[in-house]
């Protein structure tokens, strides 16, 4: 594969990461606001499952979701640059 290739496949890779991850953060976001109402019956630790979604569950997702971009970015990019370095054939 020549340098053009390789940088199209990691963006192509990189975006389509990008997509799923938005659209974890957009389902959590949306999820946690718009059922808001019928969560609010079920209780945890005393608390409104609908406050718990909204103070905890979605900072710990978000966070998550970080974590999974840095890891896999940084595996990506790894590989992109070993593609990039090796001799060609």
């Amino acid at each position: 594969m020549d340098k053009t290739q390789i940088r199209a496949r990691h963006w192509e890779r990189t975006r389509r990461l990008t997509a799923i991850l938005l659209l974890a953060w957009l389902a959590t976001g949306f999820c946690a606001a718009f059922f808001a109402r019928e969560l609010a019956g079920l209780s945890v630790f005393g608390w409104p499952l609908s406050f718990y979604l909204a103070a905890q569950g979605a900072s710990l997702v978000y966070l998550s979701i970080l974590a999974v971009y840095a890891w896999r970015m940084r595996k990506l990019d790894r590989a992109a640059a070993a593609a990039a370095t090796e001799p060609r054939a």
